[in-house]
């Protein structure tokens, strides 16, 4: 039986909105995964490091037969193909993916944790999910994408791309 999974893509170098579609063609064709919806591209401020260039966000809906850590290692692998170095925290980054959501799991590891936690306070993961999936329910907080959304105390500035770029 498939698991449902979401992905956050995110891109602030080169070409960030063709590197963002490219990310996500990668996971449509990837083993294992099935592409079941795709948030719109959004320019977001950067957040953490702020002397950077400005992001381009979208998250992903997969069905997936991977495990949790096949799905990290998969992700990594994509983010390793397109070119990602792993610097500086928060630093620019040609690709970045994280996973969000997989079914209603809590499960943390060294090096990967679900649900990811950094989702209530990020505006740029939280736009775009709520796009795609607003009555997801996070697992930990109980709450549904757009209620946090509603609730993020210091948001980002997050503005949709128009669908040429």
């Amino acid at each position: 039986m498939p698991h449902t999974a979401f992905i956050a893509i995110g891109s602030n170098m080169e070409s960030p909105a063709a590197n963002c579609q490219r990310a996500m063609d990668r996971l449509a064709d990837s083993p294992g995964m099935t592409l079941l919806a795709r948030s719109s591209l959004y320019r977001s401020e950067p957040f953490g490091k702020t002397d950077q260039d400005w992001f381009v966000n979208a998250v992903v809906r997969i069905d997936t037969s991977l495990s949790p850590e096949e799905l990290l290692k998969a992700c990594l692998s994509i983010e390793q193909e397109m070119g990602r170095s792993r610097s500086e925290k928060w630093g620019p980054r040609i690709i970045d993916l994280d996973i969000l959501f997989y079914d209603d799991l809590i499960l943390k590891l060294e090096g990967l944790e679900i649900p990811h936690p950094g989702i209530p306070e990020r505006s740029f993961v939280l736009v775009p999910m709520n796009e795609i999936a607003p009555d997801c329910i996070h697992p930990q907080l109980k709450k549904p994408v757009k209620t946090l959304l509603e609730e993020i105390e210091n948001p980002q500035q997050v503005l949709r791309m128009d669908s040429d770029g």
